[in-house]
């Protein structure tokens, strides 16, 4: 479909109605009332309806004119807009951010850092893809990241630590691998219990944290495997950041184990290229560290 009214006529149509009269939009415009009457004469003509009415010396807006106004509004806003964008872009500002994180950074995190993007993104989109274990790695090595949260940074990538992440095994408060009268146990003695595991997400997973138990449970998330442990469904290894308030209402307890009940693992940024990261970017990797500073 053919567009048959210009930008041009549109400023001009919401310059007579912002200004007063065509006579003050032409002053506002720098331009002569006859290109202005113009205009608007063939703006009315395209389009098949009267915007404006004349009450005495006064141009008022149409039932119809009202209507158009405030969606003409709308498109000189987003041609603003788009070219807002192309100067940014034209500068080195990434049109997009792809982004892998791996399931052990707490969602809060992610969520804060992403509010606090948006309002100076200036248009960039962000492709977030959440994995687990190898799966962060691997879409470093494919190319497919510009950014990657994990645990394990690849041989030959630089990275930042961003923080760490303390893992304690816990179980329902009612379960079974409670009941030892407060007396410390070693590995062998959850061997029989259910241990619920979290699935790699790679092509090539791997067992990573699975002490080679008869029941293993496996599941997609860290989500997932505080659902089941809630519901005293089996044991897992589980973030505490994620499972704080569990612990607080005494729904989870953690294992008393010998050795092995915790753990801490560094949670790292990535960079698939440094030396190619973009300002917006930068933006979001600072926005990032500040989200991490205020969460812990």
């Amino acid at each position: 479909m053919a567009i048959r009214v210009t930008l041009d006529q549109w400023l001009v149509f919401q310059a007579i109605v912002d200004m007063g009269g065509f006579a003050q939009a032409a002053q506002a415009m720098h331009r002569s009332q006859s290109s202005i009457s113009y205009a608007v004469r063939k703006l009315q003509e395209s389009l098949g309806l009267e915007l404006f009415k004349i009450q005495g010396r006064r141009a008022e807006l149409t039932e119809a004119g009202r209507v158009m106004l405030e969606r003409s509004r709308r498109l000189t806003e987003q041609a603003n807009e788009l070219e807002s964008i192309a100067a940014q872009l034209s500068q080195g500002w990434e049109p997009n951010i792809r982004l892998a994180v791996e399931n052990v950074l707490p969602t809060e995190i992610i969520l804060q850092t992403l509010k606090r993007f948006e309002p100076v993104s200036r248009g960039t989109r962000i492709h977030l893809r959440e994995e687990v274990l190898s799966g962060v790695n691997q879409a470093l090595e494919d190319g497919a990241v510009d950014l990657a949260i994990s645990p394990i940074v690849p041989a030959g990538y630089l990275y930042d630590n961003l923080m760490d992440v303390e893992f304690l095994a816990v179980a329902h408060c009612d379960h079974g691998l409670h009941q030892d009268n407060g007396h410390p146990y070693g590995v062998e003695r959850l061997r029989h219990a259910v241990h619920i595991v979290i699935r790699d997400s790679g092509v090539r997973p791997r067992d990573a944290g699975w002490i080679q138990n008869e029941q293993k449970w496996t599941v997609s998330s860290f989500a997932a495997a505080i659902d089941l442990v809630a519901n005293g469904l089996g044991f897992a290894w589980l973030p505490r950041q994620q499972i704080q308030g569990l612990l607080d209402q005494g729904v989870l307890k953690p294992l008393l184990m010998e050795q092995g009940g915790s753990y801490r693992v560094p949670v790292n940024l990535v960079y698939g290229n440094k030396q190619e990261t973009g300002p917006a970017t930068r933006q979001f990797i600072q926005l990032l560290k500040d989200a991490i500073r205020d969460f812990a």
